[in-house]
């Protein structure tokens, strides 16, 4: 009776240290919401807490101006008139433009080499997933320069498919990875009983191996997914030579702050309409996330 105290007395004491950790994380997220419902002025000028109480300087037009431009004045030979800037909705279909085709093409790459070198012998086998396994640990960073030099010669730069085939080849070792740990530990037997009825191994992965490994591929899509959406180094490289057109959320937020970061209650309401997407996407798939980083983990 008393061992049954003790252990519900520390989860109690255990859920309490959880509970006043979550919500110390959850104080910054909380100011950033308060201060993109409020003025320039009342941002810059005290904390939000003031802003949390203080009704008077509660606005939508944060919002406003992030999602349909901010308007400016433009003088020509007929007067003045005013325009918007650029929107975050633009750099929305910019970024589901970026992130889809690099988050399907390495699941399909990665599942087609993880069959490969779970199930098929060929020679070479380990070392090349070896070198593969390898590339995890190579800063992205060293390679843009030289990955920017080719594609200038080529004319990939500032263009989709030139920062498709980097978030793809970013993307690849990890997906490789994990796509091996969930399809090696697949029973043999349901492949032999492919193989028996006549499938061929293209009728076998299609068929069979994607429909099974749908954990790992969910749990690898939300990675990529959130990774290159929340991405700015590469899309600053690779699409610096598109101008505004092909901006993506990141960079229009760094934009948007203004040179000096004056823009503060701009950047927090974009910060927030950029979240919408990411949440939508980790929600729906969180069911298969924990199977999908477990998959390999345990077999027998």
């Amino acid at each position: 009776m008393k061992e049954k105290i003790k252990h519900t007395t520390g989860e109690r004491i255990l859920s309490v240290i959880l509970l006043l950790f979550c919500l110390a994380w959850t104080v910054p997220t909380l100011g950033i919401f308060v201060t993109s419902f409020h003025t320039a002025d009342a941002a810059s000028s005290h904390g939000w807490w003031k802003n949390l109480t203080d009704m008077s300087t509660f606005t939508l037009d944060n919002y406003n101006q992030v999602l349909f431009g901010q308007r400016y004045s433009v003088g020509n030979a007929t007067g003045t008139q005013t325009v918007r800037g650029a929107t975050m909705l633009s750099a929305f279909l910019s970024s589901i433009t970026v992130t889809l085709p690099a988050v399907i093409i390495p699941i399909l790459m990665a599942a087609a080499a993880a069959y490969g070198f779970a199930w098929l012998s060929f020679k070479g086998r380990n070392v090349l997933f070896s070198i593969i396994i390898a590339l995890l640990v190579v800063p992205l960073q060293i390679s843009l320069i030289p990955i920017l030099r080719d594609y200038n010669k080529v004319g990939l730069n500032g263009t989709y498919l030139g920062i498709w085939l980097a978030h793809c080849g970013f993307g690849l070792p990890l997906a490789t990875y994990m796509m091996y740990n969930y399809i090696s530990s697949l029973p043999r037997s349901i492949l032999e009983s492919a193989f028996i009825d006549g499938a061929s191994h293209f009728t076998t992965f299609v068929r069979l191996i994607l429909p099974l490994s749908a954990p790992a591929i969910a749990s690898f899509a939300i990675f990529q997914f959130i990774w290159v959406w929340n991405d700015m180094l590469v899309s600053l490289v690779f699409l610096s030579g598109a101008g505004q057109k092909l901006q993506v959320v990141t960079v229009r937020l760094m934009n948007m702050a203004g040179t000096r970061g004056t823009d503060w209650h701009l950047l927090t309401a974009g910060a927030f309409v950029s979240m919408i997407l990411p949440l939508i996407v980790f929600l729906s798939l969180q069911k298969f996330f924990v199977r999908g980083l477990l998959a390999g983990s345990v077999k027998g």
